[in-house]
């Protein structure tokens, strides 16, 4: 059977076209919905809330046993020294007793509040750290195509660092302000209303202060937070890519691109520390002015009589205290922007719909009988284009039986991996439906889709550990047996014999202990050990050299026996192997039949396979 030619424009993946301007992947910030930022925040302290109130009331009492020994000063000066004068010791040494035990009330609660606050603070990143990494992992291809991996490593080091700052020394600060404004104004006044009156009236200059301060503080913040994640990223990608750059000489170039990243980031800080300075300088200058205002006018009211020392001397030691958080209520507001923007960051991505959803009602593939050949693929009117634009499958029909196998040959961008990711729901069509068996794959949960169907792409990628953990991913609670056995029937069980431990040899990252061809084998074998009902190969064998190539189609004549087949192939040897063969030209197939069917006939394959000939010869 042979389709008609379109010369509709196609591209084979999403890494063809540059994302339109103004795409939020572009962006370090994902747009984050309306209320996310504090909804996250909520559900993190909720299972806490008891554990917050008795570590707040930890801390209430230690400001209160703290504030205390001003009034004990006051007291001391106004009674106890006139008693000692008359030979009356116990006042002061009551005075003494209470300084004593107010001190050592406040270190004991002090003690208690931080070891508390670090318990709720670690929890409260455990589970954030927790939500990141799940969150990430739940997200669908596409968006891991477009987002790059040293952004989410920015999310859940950086961003997750800038809250503990927060919430391990920030909150204890705007507590211990906010407390000793309360409590201070009010002895102030107390003690006497002129001079609390002095203390209010500072607290307008303060508060407009504090307010320009989080405004600008807030814009930097947000810069030095997308300055750390570029530099994150371009260290990621260089590191990642050390090869091509090393063979291609980028050194300089990549030296340069980072300096400027580098540089950015700097200013970021620079103008995060001067803000800062800033907002010091005023501070202490609003109270520098009321102390000083302060002892000028109690001390004119105690020369005329109107005003106790003792109570002059509390007051301005109050007044000292009420000031002296200012500058650490600066380092809260500098913690609190910092988290501010990172935890929207954090809020964005946790705030993204995975493309691929988890259907609603999921349903079960009916159970496979004992010999039965794989399972039935249908690709009904399915229409595909990635968001980058373009319809790379305009419309796509196609019947597999159960258990054939059918190669997938074209030139690139012709749609052959996109076919493959469509059957592995790596991506939802746009349009129609992908059966199996009967059953849309939008329908089946992912953990039944990915028994039922396994994908071995062209990057055999390798997690560090054993090899035998490797084979294993797909069955954990595999035998040492049926690992072995996975391995032998794939043509891998001698070269992993031949390794320093075995089976128990670590890969190290990314395989990097064995070769390319020999990470392909072992990606083989994980495929044939999880024992799908439909296993699809996409370029699987082009790390392969020839022999090692032909070890495995000799492995594959057998283990593809019993199962339904994809083969996504540039090398035509790899053919030889299939019932079927597609050759697809921008999304459809043109040619459609027996491998030796079109070999001897006139179409694109008998060219692609002369072709192939004569390069052998």
């Amino acid at each position: 059977m042979t389709a008609p030619t379109t010369t509709a424009p196609a591209t084979d993946g999403p890494d063809d076209r540059t994302p339109p301007a103004g795409d939020a992947f572009d962006r370090d910030v994902l747009p984050t919905p309306p209320g996310a930022t504090a909804a996250l925040l909520r559900s993190l302290l909720a299972p806490m809330r008891a554990r917050v109130a008795v570590t707040s009331l930890l801390l209430l009492l230690q400001q209160a046993a703290v504030q205390g020994s001003p009034l004990l000063v006051a007291y001391a000066i106004d009674h106890a020294v006139p008693a000692l004068r008359a030979d009356d010791h116990g006042p002061l040494i009551a005075v003494a007793a209470g300084y004593l035990l107010c001190a050592l009330a406040g270190g004991a609660l002090q003690y208690a509040f931080i070891n508390a606050a670090a318990r709720v603070n670690q929890d409260v990143l455990l589970d954030l750290r927790g939500r990141i990494f799940r969150h990430a992992q739940a997200l669908s291809v596409d968006f891991h195509e477009r987002y790059t991996s040293g952004r989410l490593i920015s999310r859940s080091t950086t961003d997750v660092e800038s809250l503990r700052e927060l919430l391990s020394e920030g909150l204890q600060e705007l507590i211990t302000v906010v407390l000793s404004f309360v409590y201070i104004t009010a002895m102030l006044l107390w003690l006497d209303l002129g001079l609390g009156a002095v203390a209010v009236a500072s607290f307008g200059p303060l508060y407009a202060l504090v307010r320009t301060y989080r405004r600008r503080a807030g814009q930097v913040y947000g810069r030095r937070s997308t300055a750390i994640a570029a530099v994150i990223v371009k260290f990621v990608e260089t590191m990642n890519g050390i090869r091509p750059v090393r063979a291609f000489r980028r050194e300089a170039a990549n030296d340069a691109d980072f300096a400027v990243l580098n540089r950015r980031h700097e200013r970021s800080n620079g103008d995060a520390l001067l803000e800062m300075a800033r907002y010091v300088t005023g501070s202490r200058l609003i109270a520098n002015t009321a102390v000083a205002g302060m002892v000028l006018w109690g001390a004119y009211r105690v020369a005329d009589g109107t005003l106790a020392l003792g109570v002059l001397a509390a007051a301005v030691l109050y007044l000292r205290r009420l000031y002296d958080p200012i500058d650490r209520f600066g380092m809260f507001l500098n913690s609190y922007q910092s988290a501010a923007a990172s935890l929207e960051k954090i809020a964005g991505l946790l705030a993204q719909v995975p493309s691929v959803p988890e259907p609603s009602a999921p349903e079960e593939l009916p159970p496979l009988t004992t010999g039965s050949p794989g399972r039935e693929v249908v690709f009904d009117a399915v229409r595909f284009g990635y968001r980058t634009g373009g319809e790379v499958l305009p419309r796509f029909d196609l019947t597999i039986p159960a258990g054939q196998t059918v190669a997938v040959v074209g030139s690139t961008g012709a749609g052959k991996s996109t076919l493959a990711k469509l059957l592995a729901r790596f991506y939802d069509p746009t349009g129609g439906r992908v059966l199996l068996d009967g059953t849309d794959l939008r329908d089946l949960a992912v953990p039944e889709l990915r028994r039922g169907v396994v994908m071995v792409t062209q990057e055999a990628f390798l997690f560090s550990g054993t090899v035998a953990e490797n084979i294993a991913i797909g069955r954990p609670e595999a035998t040492d047996e049926e690992i072995e056995r996975a391995a032998k029937a794939i043509g891998a069980h001698d070269f992993i014999a031949a390794l320093p431990d075995g089976y128990a040899t670590d890969v190290r990252k990314r395989g990097g202990r064995i070769s390319a061809g020999q990470r392909q084998l072992v990606a083989f074998a994980r495929a044939l050990l999880a024992d799908p009902a439909v296993l699809i190969l996409d370029e699987a064998t082009s790390s392969l050299d020839v022999p090692g190539e032909r070890a495995v189609q000799r492995a594959m004549r057998t283990v593809l026996q019993g199962r339904t087949a994809v083969v996504i192939a540039h090398r035509l040897s790899t053919v030889e192997i299939a019932d079927r063969v597609l050759v697809m030209e921008h999304g459809r197939i043109v040619e459609d039949g027996p491998p030796a069917d079109l070999i001897t006939g006139t179409g694109r394959f008998a060219d692609l396979h002369r072709a192939w000939r004569d390069s052998l010869a």
